[in-house]
């Protein structure tokens, strides 16, 4: 399982990139993540998944919230990572209002999540393989918190405790 210290692993996510620019064109575009994570400061968040009641009602309006004060901690991107596909994750993130503050990140066959070991079976409840809860902060690459939540918890993966992090390991 993926703890402080270790690199990011090697893998490739999805974003749903509405507006095209920087290379990227329209709709779902993948990111080698190694390459991304390199030379900045990330705050990431892991759910199990889009529009599921504690992720929308809590854990993304949290970090949506706090994206300033985060960016003035010394945080370049917010990341928010979930078990979905790219056009869910993009849906998600106009629905919770996440343009320009949280990047919306598919890991549509749970290849990142397996990669972290940070994995949560929801099969008996039909939602398959997803990501835990979780929240961590990555400086080039590198994990420097990480917050796992327990099964069915969200205690320690919130934007204030992961605010509370950056202005402690970037200030």
């Amino acid at each position: 399982m993926l703890k402080v210290g270790d690199k990011l692993p090697a893998g490739t996510l999805s974003e749903f990139v509405e507006v095209e620019g920087n290379g990227c064109s329209i709709g779902p575009n993948s990111f080698d993540v190694s390459k991304t994570a390199a030379g900045k400061k990330i705050a990431i968040f892991a759910l199990p998944g889009a529009f599921t009641p504690t992720c929308s009602a809590q854990h993304v309006p949290g970090y949506v919230q706090n994206a300033g004060a985060l960016k003035a901690a010394g945080v370049d991107e917010i990341w928010c990572l979930s078990v979905n596909d790219a056009f869910v994750m993009g849906a998600w993130g106009r629905d919770q209002h996440t343009g320009g503050k949280v990047r919306m990140m598919a890991d549509g066959s749970a290849d990142f999540a397996k990669a972290t070991g940070l994995t949560l079976d929801l099969t008996a409840r039909g939602m398959g393989m997803r990501s835990n809860r979780y929240s961590m902060l990555v400086v080039d690459g590198e994990v420097k918190t990480l917050n796992v939540e327990a099964p069915g918890k969200f205690e320690v993966s919130d934007a204030a405790t992961l605010l509370a992090q950056a202005r402690q390991h970037l200030g």
